[in-house]
């Protein structure tokens, strides 16, 4: 909190309805010691106050709750400088949750973001930083910082710039060390010209040189974090280098005061150290920036300047000059400048970007545009819709960078590891020295103190707190650019689990398009005037069906007439009266719920609907009038999609409101075994859960509108994106191209994603397991060899580049699945 005895806050507060909401929410505020100057405005939702230091933010957030309201909560992003390994990542998760307020904090090693979540407007973003940089780092607000691929750009540079001194400067220290097993005579020669002190002294200078220069980084990071009581790899790595430096300086300056025979110099491994780990931090930088590449690519696809006609003529802008309504013209070749709608002029247009279909689009008047995707031959213009952060493209890459900061379930076990890891490393390391000193072959201490470092450096938690985020990283870069997007990182762990795939009917297996295929009217009525009326009503609607029976009325020249009192019952049907006539139309249930009879139509409707076709009955004046049906192509891929999810080992089920014949026929035709159907929407939330107590984990898949109740019930909720509208809250993944093959793509990338981490997971605690008793010396014991800590340097170095280099992997995966194109199949239903 403040250093400042009183503060203000101003916080917006949901539930608000009256002045009886406001005086509750007044009253329970003025009741926190030290609080004053409480004013809530129901006009705008917020609440103000001056806060004492007596009181907490988090007890403002309890007060309004305890009152019956809630101040929704905020996420904030920094970008942290300093992590290098997953000990830094506890530290500052630890130091931003103890802020008062802060309801949850995440620190994510391989982005060096921290994403913590608190009651919007109690807690000030400097308060945050203020916290990281008491733990010894560095912050900055998300909005001040630089890109993603310039930051790791810029670490590359830097990392690369002090790799090339250190190289430079440790060179002569390691020929004159080493020269003698290289060239015979070479120690002779050297000592003959330069005497026995030169080499010693001009190896003290050059080791000063490198520690102070390149390898300044590791100790001013290190030792504070050591002297908190909170050491990472920069302590382990401090300590390491320290130690064989200052011992081979005291060797140097004050050889008396090391025991006899003792005074040896290791200023190589110190040199050899800070080098082979700065290759290494070079080496992981680099494959860091490739991890976010798929980022990179889409911030690049945006164009900076759009043509805009803006009084009748046509001026070129920057795309931050941009307006809702302004019309921009599209050249051939050109990217589209923005997310709009066509107004003239035609198209086809590469969407990949946001499908990851490869197959240009028609655009003509009254399409809709992405903005970043890439015309091709045509022309034409477009009124912008979105600007900004609004825009699809924008959507995306925010929806990509919170699945990729977010962390998975396992890496719960990883923080509780690595928060104790480097304390024990350094006990081994201690434990290493005094038994090598006490046990160890005269003169001992040379050996336990080389054995001690070689512990200290072998370590690496850096691979431990790199193994999972990298991978989520790559892989979810991956789905986005195959067309499917995960709104959160837990989704790719809770998809590889999933045992059943249960899919909704229309836009999901079918093409959401219906057409009208039969109208068979009872005796006595005439069919125009059926259908006149049935589509007048069924205008109304929003539903795929009822656009379908609307649209044939259009097509025939029939008038729609002004419907008044129309009601929309979910899972039944539509009512309305039209000229003062009550029309209805909708399932057999629904006749039945009115009391219509429909066994005159009923032999016709089972026909139908063993032909695949839904059969709607229309009432007029409340009597059965016609027997409709409505037909909906199955799509492209779909059979190939469900032979795919079964060759996998999956179980897959259909779940729809159409009748149970209609439904089976479907079923037959796609290889799909369990159907549930003539189910309303909230039995569809029923036939998850029955599905979950039969298979095991379910993922539910549908367009996120309809069906968000049983999206948000299953365990991974999969939504039909429109490729222009993505924003579906309740479900886990997105696939933007509405192709049932980008929910294979998904599935085989969710499991490339755990085995990679598993694979990361197990290098990283394995590497450690066999490496940190070999440092302290276990192959001697059987006559082996004793680890130097210059080759202790170069494994440690590797370790991480192992680790993100195995996740890199990733970019290949998920590869479109063979799908044949069917032009049309069978023809479907009306769902609820």
């Amino acid at each position: 909190m403040s250093d400042a005895p009183f503060r203000t806050l101003s916080f917006p507060v949901s539930g608000l309805s009256c002045a009886s909401c406001v005086g509750r929410v007044e009253r329970a505020l003025a009741a926190l010691r030290g609080a004053r100057d409480v004013s809530v405005n129901l006009a705008n939702g917020r609440a103000s106050l001056v806060l004492g230091a007596s009181s907490s933010p988090g007890e403002v957030a309890k007060a309004v709750a305890a009152s019956g309201y809630a101040i929704p909560e905020a996420e904030t992003v920094l970008q942290v400088e300093g992590l290098s390994c997953a000990s830094c990542v506890t530290r500052v998760e630890a130091a931003l949750a103890a802020v008062p307020g802060v309801s949850a904090a995440s620190v994510n090693l391989a982005t060096a973001e921290a994403r913590v979540r608190n009651p919007d407007g109690l807690v000030a973003i400097d308060e945050l930083i203020a916290a990281v940089e008491a733990a010894g780092y560095r912050a900055r607000a998300d909005g001040a910082a630089l890109a993603p691929a310039d930051r790791n750009a810029a670490e590359a540079q830097r990392l690369r710039r002090d790799l090339t001194v250190a190289a430079l400067l440790s060179l002569p220290i390691v020929v004159i060390d080493m020269g003698g097993h290289l060239v015979p005579g070479f120690h002779h020669a050297m000592l003959g010209l330069a005497g026995a002190q030169a080499p010693a002294f001009l190896q003290a200078a050059l080791a000063t040189l490198v520690l102070a220069g390149p390898g300044r980084r590791f100790f001013a990071l290190g030792v504070p974090g050591l002297l908190r009581g909170h050491p990472d790899m920069n302590a382990l790595v401090a300590l390491g280098a320290g130690a064989a430096y200052f011992y081979s300086l005291a060797s140097t300056l004050v050889p008396g005061w090391l025991p006899a025979d003792s005074a040896h110099l290791y200023f190589e491994a110190a040199v050899l150290i800070v080098t082979l780990i700065l290759l290494g931090r070079f080496l992981e930088a680099r494959a860091k920036g490739r991890t976010g590449a798929a980022i990179a690519r889409l911030v690049g696809l945006a164009p900076k300047t759009a043509h805009v006609i803006r009084d009748g003529a046509e001026t070129e802008i920057g795309l931050d000059g941009l307006r809702v309504g302004d019309i921009v013209r599209v050249r051939p070749g050109e990217r589209v400048a923005a997310d709009g709608t066509v107004v003239s002029g035609a198209s086809y247009v590469d969407e990949s970007m946001v499908t990851g279909e490869p197959v240009p689009v028609r655009k003509e008047a009254g399409a809709a545009t992405v903005g970043g995707t890439l015309n091709g031959q045509g022309g034409f213009d477009l009124r912008v819709e979105r600007v900004g952060a609004d825009t699809v493209l924008a959507q995306i890459v925010r929806m990509v960078q919170a699945a990729q900061g977010a962390k998975l379930p396992i890496q719960a076990l990883v923080d509780r590891v690595t928060g104790r890891f480097v304390p024990a490393v350094m006990a081994i390391a201690v434990a290493t020295f005094l038994v090598w000193l006490a046990l160890g072959p005269a003169p001992a201490l040379g050996p336990a103190l080389v054995n001690a470092i070689a512990v200290l450096i072998i370590a690496c938690p850096c691979a431990m707190g790199l193994a999972t985020p990298t991978s989520i990283m790559v892989g979810t870069g991956r789905a986005a650019e195959r067309g499917v997007l995960f709104r959160n990182g837990a989704a790719l762990q809770a998809l590889r689990g999933v045992r059943v795939v249960a899919l909704d009917k229309t836009g999901t297996l079918t093409e959401g398009r219906p057409r009208l295929t039969d109208l068979i009217c009872v005796p006595g009525a005439a069919e125009a005037e059926v259908l006149a009326l049935a589509a007048s009503v069924e205008a109304r609607s929003e539903h795929p069906i009822a656009g379908a029976v609307a649209a044939a009325a259009r097509e025939r020249g029939l008038a729609l007439g002004a419907v008044e009192d129309f009601e929309a019952v979910p899972g039944y049907g539509v009512t309305g009266r039209v000229g003062g006539r009550p029309v209805a139309i909708g399932a057999r249930r629904y006749m039945e719920r009115l009391g219509v009879g429909t066994e005159a139509l009923a032999a016709e409707a089972q026909r139908l609907a063993a032909a695949g076709r839904s059969p709607l009955y229309a009432a007029i004046d409340g009597r059965l009038a016609a027997l409709v049906a409505v037909a909906d192509p199955i799509k492209a891929g779909a059979i190939d999609a469900v032979a795919a999810l079964r060759a996998r080992g999956l179980a897959v089920a259909m779940v729809t409101g159409d009748d149970r014949a209609t439904a089976e026929g479907v079923a037959r035709t796609l290889g799909i075994a369990e159907v549930a159907a003539e189910v309303l929407p909230a039995g569809k939330v029923e036939a998850v859960r029955a599905y979950r107590s039969a298979h095991g984990p379910v993922a539910f898949v549908g367009d996120g509108i309809n069906d968000a109740p049983a999206l948000a019930e299953a365990d991974v909720g999969i939504a039909i994106g429109s490729g222009t509208d993505i924003a579906v809250e309740s479900a886990d993944v997105v696939l933007m191209s509405g192709a049932l093959d980008g929910l294979v793509t998904a599935l085989d990338l969710s499991r490339a994603v755990m085995r990679n981490i598993r694979q990361n997971l197990f290098w990283a605690f394995a590497y450690n397991a066999a490496l940190i008793p070999v440092a302290a010396g276990a192959l001697t014991l059987f006559g082996g060899p004793a680890l130097s800590p210059v080759l202790a340097a170069g494994a440690m170095a590797l370790s991480s580049v192992f680790v993100v280099g195995n996740a890199l992997r990733l970019r290949r995966a998920g590869g479109r699945p063979a799908a044949k194109e069917r032009d049309g199949g069978t023809l479907v239903e009306r769902p609820a």
